[in-house]
């Protein structure tokens, strides 16, 4: 009998972060191969804008907006969910901040937003959905947690943004040892660590694509399919045996060397 690897039917994923940018790419996606989805974002009016438009086409997105820069926020989001659903199939951990400054006036506010956002939450929305995630999981069919970490967190960026560099350096070293320890609950952690992909995060890309896309061995930066088909692969069956793996999504810019320039 034929499986169907990449199929999300039946399945009730939250997107934090999901508004906008690779979270609503992954949403996206999520909902065009059959999954229910919740997204969560700051803003509510955007996040329930968002959502309606991701339901046009006959899916499922539904809207939670919450500020989730506090442990306070993060359990609140998990009591919302949790009144509404029995159980969660899979979480993608995406929402994010970055602090851009000089090394000798970086400032303390720049470096606990990004630190709290980036990494303070994941794992604290990790815990509150511990028990849906749980009830979701078997060893036929585990659930999943996706951790948007970074290529920053794989290698240095010139720029200086200390805090969302440690962030996600930190946020992949967490991912291996969450994954280690709920892999005995059935419950699969991995990342994807993006390059450049259009977004108000990443505005060189969005602003400067062809400039930016220079300096990248593909040639191009990242579209939404690029972004969709890592994580399809990871929250399905497909990548049910892939356990505490960050996987790179970056046209080969963290490991590939161009050794002349663009012709």
């Amino acid at each position: 009998m034929a499986l169907d690897l990449f199929s999300l039917e039946g399945r009730v994923a939250l997107v934090t972060g999901g508004s906008r940018g690779l979270g609503k790419m992954i949403a996206a996606a999520f909902i065009a191969q059959g999954a229910k989805v919740y997204i969560s974002s700051r803003k509510a009016d955007v996040c329930d804008a968002v959502a309606a438009e991701l339901s046009r086409d006959g899916g499922t997105c539904l809207s939670l907006p919450q500020d989730i820069s506090t442990v306070e926020g993060v359990q609140t989001l998990a009591k919302r969910l949790a009144a509404l659903e029995p159980q969660l199939d899979i979480l993608v951990n995406n929402a994010g901040a970055a602090w851009g400054a000089d090394f000798d006036v970086f400032p303390e506010s720049g470096w606990d937003k990004v630190m709290d956002l980036n990494l303070k939450s994941p794992f604290f929305l990790t815990q509150a959905l511990h028990g849906m995630l749980k009830a979701a999981a078997s060893p036929e069919r585990p659930a999943k947690i996706i951790n948007i970490a970074s290529v920053d967190g794989l290698r240095i960026n010139p720029t200086e943004t200390y805090s969302y560099h440690a962030s996600k350096s930190a946020l992949i070293y967490l991912t291996r040892r969450l994954a280690a320890r709920l892999i005995t609950d059935h419950i699969v952690v991995s990342a994807i660590a993006p390059g450049a992909f259009a977004s108000e995060m990443n505005r060189a890309a969005r602003d400067d694509g062809a400039a930016v896309a220079a300096r990248i061995p593909a040639r191009r930066i990242g579209v939404d399919a690029d972004m969709a088909g890592t994580a399809i692969y990871l929250a399905s069956r497909a990548g049910d045996y892939v356990v505490g793996d960050t996987i790179a999504v970056d046209g080969g810019i963290t490991y590939a060397n161009l050794t002349e320039g663009p012709s």
